[in-house]
């Protein structure tokens, strides 16, 4: 479950752990699907604004690496998404493949954020979680950006959001409290009915779907705003890198 932030943002930088770390190079799997929101159309007729990911980025979910992480991996799938653009676009001036999930939890553990009980367990993991990671592993800093509850507030986040894809270009890290299921967002859509968020659901567990397949199970797709939880908090990762 995520932890609920005071302000409506704050930046997450922290530095001076990376030697302590020793973490071994992981891989980005071939079978993984590279952009698989590619091809869809834009949620809105009368789109006034719609902001987008630039760059590659792999999609991860449940099961894509071997390990059945089924109801707690669904963060940590969404960070590798985030670490696959990262090291594709070579934006922190080194190239590092994207961690699997013990080497995520070992940065943590090193940084003194969980305990040495927290390595080889089944425990979620959220957007504040995710921040370190990226500062740790790859150098980025990341913005939270709080939002109490979903529907109006959140919509009030989406200038947030384009902001954010036109200076970055970055995948964002998506999860709350009550809508705890951790989600990738990878660009927003604003018109006069509202916004939609381009969302991508690492939670499907199976053989590697193509794109069509994944569209067409709803797996990426455009999600109304006023359609998340309106009980619900909502923490955004936003990592700060530039074009």
């Amino acid at each position: 479950m995520e932890r609920e932030v005071l302000a409506n943002s704050e930046d997450v930088d922290r530095k001076g752990t990376q030697d302590e770390l020793t973490i071994t190079d992981s891989f980005c799997p071939d079978h993984l699907l590279k952009n698989p929101h590619e091809g869809l159309l834009q949620p809105l007729a009368d789109c006034d604004r719609c902001s987008m990911i630039s760059g590659k980025c792999l999609y991860y979910h449940y099961g894509c690496d071997g390990e059945d992480d089924r109801g707690w991996g669904c963060g940590y799938r969404t960070v590798q998404t985030m670490c696959s653009w990262l090291y594709y676009g070579s934006r922190c001036g080194r190239s590092r493949p994207p961690p699997n999930l013990l080497e995520i939890q070992q940065v943590l553990v090193a940084i003194g954020d969980k305990p040495a009980s927290f390595l080889g367990s089944r425990e979620w993991m959220g957007t504040y979680e995710a921040a370190m990671v990226l500062d740790q592993l790859y150098g980025i800093p990341c913005r939270i950006v709080h939002v109490r509850s979903g529907g109006g507030e959140l919509e009030q986040a989406v200038m947030d959001l384009h902001h954010h894809f036109l200076s970055s270009g970055c995948p964002v890290m998506m999860g709350g409290d009550r809508d705890n299921s951790s989600k990738g967002v990878l660009g927003v859509c604003t018109g006069k009915q509202g916004s939609y968020l381009l969302i991508m659901d690492p939670h499907y567990y199976g053989p590697a779907l193509d794109k069509e397949s994944l569209q067409g199970q709803g797996w990426v797709s455009w999600k109304p705003v006023k359609a998340l939880d309106s009980c619900s908090f909502y923490n955004l990762c936003l990592p700060q890198t530039q074009k």
